[in-house]
């Protein structure tokens, strides 16, 4: 048996790191979604989250309370303005496949992962609204019946999330 250079012992020391970067198990870096209670508002307007239809959303920071808001459209409007410079951790909204559309609770979801009906007759707290769906079947289905088009997180754009309540698509107005 050949015995153990100083060399292979400095091999095996910077070999260690490399070999526990190629693990498949990755670091809880998320926070858990966290329900929002009856005194729970909007970080955007200050509305009671309890009050409104449809889904909800909410931000969780690396550091720092979290953001909920009272529609979904406003967590996009928020999210993916340029000037946001908090860290986020995570994204959710809730799954309305799940939840009751008048009065939602829990079914939070990671929002990266929803499918979107956007443009539908559906409305949430702010009128037009944004609304989440765990399966892609599920949002195909609720576009058929209620109109408007399935997106997924990344096709979302800050120009789909503008927060004028549908006036500025209302032609009638």
């Amino acid at each position: 048996m050949k015995p153990i250079t100083r060399r292979c012992c400095l091999g095996m020391l910077l070999a260690t790191p490399l070999l526990a970067a190629c693990s498949h198990e990755t670091p809880p870096t998320a926070k858990a979604a966290l329900e929002p209670d009856r005194n729970t508002a909007c970080s955007l307007d200050g509305m009671s989250l309890s009050d409104y239809p449809g889904p909800k959303g909410q931000l969780q920071y690396a550091q720092g309370a979290p953001d909920f808001f009272c529609d979904t459209i406003e967590l996009f409007a928020v999210y993916l303005k340029p000037e946001q410079q908090r860290l986020v951790a995570a994204v959710y909204v809730q799954d309305m496949s799940k939840a009751d559309w008048e009065h939602p609770v829990g079914h939070w979801m990671d929002a990266h992962n929803a499918f979107y009906v956007v443009g539908s007759r559906l409305k949430g707290s702010m009128g037009p609204t944004f609304a989440s769906y765990g399966s892609e079947a599920a949002a195909r289905a609720v576009a058929a019946r209620e109109g408007g088009k399935v997106y997924r997180f990344s096709d979302i754009t800050p120009a789909m999330a503008e927060l004028d309540g549908g006036v500025l698509k209302d032609k009638s107005m």
